[in-house]
């Protein structure tokens, strides 16, 4: 299972018949194996990572929201996740550890547009004590793929 999975986090565009030479199996195995692996929850989708700086006039900003929160009695940070993860803009949440409770990516048309998400709706949430926001100005690496296509930098070093 751990090398399926591994082989598919790399490139999930392998067809079952390329998973099974790689891995030594049959096809009806591996589709079996990726049928179970989907039921069970544990494969919960496949993406497309995209350079987006290459793609003309998006006008997308993407920002890294860490939001401080009280915890709810009997749920703890699973309630107010849930309520964030409903909104449209949200695109993934975390709890972590550290100074804040939950960190955000959320994607909007502009910088105002998240601004405004994040100071209507976000920081007006029942429980919301704090809220510190990132924006992205280019992505290096994206889930272990380097981004393809960066300009040259042109700058001397200034020692």
């Amino acid at each position: 299972m751990t090398d399926l999975l591994n082989l598919l986090k790399q490139n999930a565009r392998l067809s079952n018949e390329q998973l099974a030479d790689m891995l030594g199996m049959t096809t009806e195995a591996v589709s079996a194996e990726i049928a179970d692996l989907e039921k069970k929850g544990i494969i919960c989708g496949y993406t497309t990572i995209i350079n987006e700086e290459l793609i003309e006039d998006t006008g997308e900003v993407e920002a890294l929201i860490e939001l401080r929160v009280t915890p709810k009695h009997d749920t703890g940070f699973d309630d107010v996740a849930k309520t964030i993860m409903l909104y449209d803009e949200v695109e993934s949440v975390s709890l972590m550890s550290g100074k804040y409770d939950l960190a955000l990516t959320v994607k909007g048309k502009s910088l105002k547009e998240v601004a405004m998400f994040v100071s209507q709706r976000l920081s007006a949430m029942d429980g919301v004590l704090a809220t510190a926001t990132s924006f992205v100005l280019k992505r290096y690496k994206d889930k272990n793929i380097l981004i393809e296509g960066e300009e040259k930098d042109e700058r001397s070093m200034v020692w």
